[in-house]
């Protein structure tokens, strides 16, 4: 698929970016746009020029997400901020206005807190978007589903013609898998995290966590089931949970389905929450 691949490219590029810290060149006379993603496991900020070509990212672990929701609103800022500081030495200007997201079907006072972290970091909140749409940016998506698998969530998205028709968003996510290899292992919620990291043991890992991933699958047939729209149309597949190299064939295979994934998942929905911002940041 043509818009895979081209994501992949960007996916590709920023990934670089993130793990050797360097800037690409881009026009100092133009705008960037920058992206707040205030993960379950971690926080990332995107950096990307007018045109959406990745500038510059970085990330951090953290725990201040539970669930889609803000727990530890102070260690959020205080993370933004670093990363924000970091971020403009890397390009030489500062960054003064970023968009973030949420979980599908976010409201009120939830949906608030995220602009909320970003402004505290001293920069005005663009825009928020929900997280599936915003992965769907970058895929560019205009039929189809998109499933984003984050740390507490599985959100799907159900597009049409360009057109979000059904949201929904449930509270199952990589933080199960994690509990369920703690309970599996005896170990502390810290230690089992460790361990579903170590890719040498992915298999092993996979055939304990795998009944948590078909009940993400049955959320999103669900989903799919009550939108109305069902099609042909693939399911993409994005978010740092989803990254097991079995994931994919464990979805196609309960919903009878085609689904794709991106390359480096974890990064689909950052990069897309930077393509909404619009306006300056600098």
């Amino acid at each position: 698929m043509q818009e895979v691949e081209s994501a992949n490219e960007v996916l590709e590029t920023f990934n670089q970016i993130v793990n050797t810290g360097k800037v690409l060149p881009f026009d100092k006379k133009n705008s960037l746009k920058v992206g707040i993603d205030l993960g379950t496991s971690s926080i990332v900020l995107v950096v990307l020029d007018d045109e959406d070509n990745p500038v510059y990212g970085s990330f951090q672990y953290a725990n201040v997400i539970r669930d889609g929701l803000v727990v530890n609103y102070i260690q959020a800022v205080e993370i933004v901020r670093k990363l924000k500081a970091d971020a403009e030495e890397a390009v030489g200007r500062q960054l003064t206005v970023a968009s973030g997201a949420v979980p599908p079907g976010t409201i009120g006072k939830n949906k608030s807190v995220v602009g909320n972290v970003i402004e505290s970091a001293e920069m005005e909140v663009d825009n928020i978007v929900d997280e599936p749409t915003a992965a769907a940016c970058l895929l560019k998506i205009n039929d189809g589903y998109v499933v984003d698998v984050g740390g507490g969530t599985t959100g799907i998205s159900v597009f049409e013609k360009g057109e979000i028709q059904h949201v929904l968003d449930e509270p199952t996510g990589g933080t199960h898998m994690t509990l369920v290899l703690a309970g599996y292992h005896n170990v502390s919620y810290e230690e089992a995290e460790q361990i579903k990291r170590d890719k040498k043991k992915e298999r092993e890992n996979f055939l304990v966590i795998q009944p948590v991933v078909e009940k993400m699958a049955e959320i999103t047939r669900k989903a799919i089931e009550n939108s109305g729209y069902i099609t042909d149309s693939p399911i993409y597949l994005v978010g740092g949970a989803s990254n097991f190299s079995d994931f994919t064939d464990t979805f196609s295979k309960y919903l009878n389905k085609a689904v794709v994934k991106p390359s480096f998942p974890q990064f689909v929905t950052p990069i897309g929450i930077a393509m909404n911002c619009g306006k300056e940041a600098e």
